[in-house]
């Protein structure tokens, strides 16, 4: 099995942290920044199992970078 590493970008919306995927296009939330991330985990997971990539490379993380009004962070997830 191949392990993948995906982009999480995460920007806050009054009180929850909202977490995106974009090589996959799911998106979830969370009180904090760690189950912002643990929750789009899943639902990337729960996602893949239903429509599996079909280039299943690794992707990584560049850096990190906030626009001019929202802050916005990225970290990398891995799904075994």
């Amino acid at each position: 099995m191949v392990q993948q590493t995906f982009t999480a970008i995460i920007h806050k919306e009054e009180q929850l942290y909202v977490a995106e995927c974009p090589e996959v296009g799911t998106a979830s939330q969370g009180y904090t920044l760690e189950e912002a991330v643990a929750n789009l985990k899943e639902a990337t997971e729960l996602y893949l199992e239903e429509m599996p990539l079909v280039d299943a490379g690794t992707y990584s993380l560049e850096k990190n970078h906030s626009d001019n009004t929202v802050e916005v962070s990225k970290q990398t997830f891995t799904i075994p």
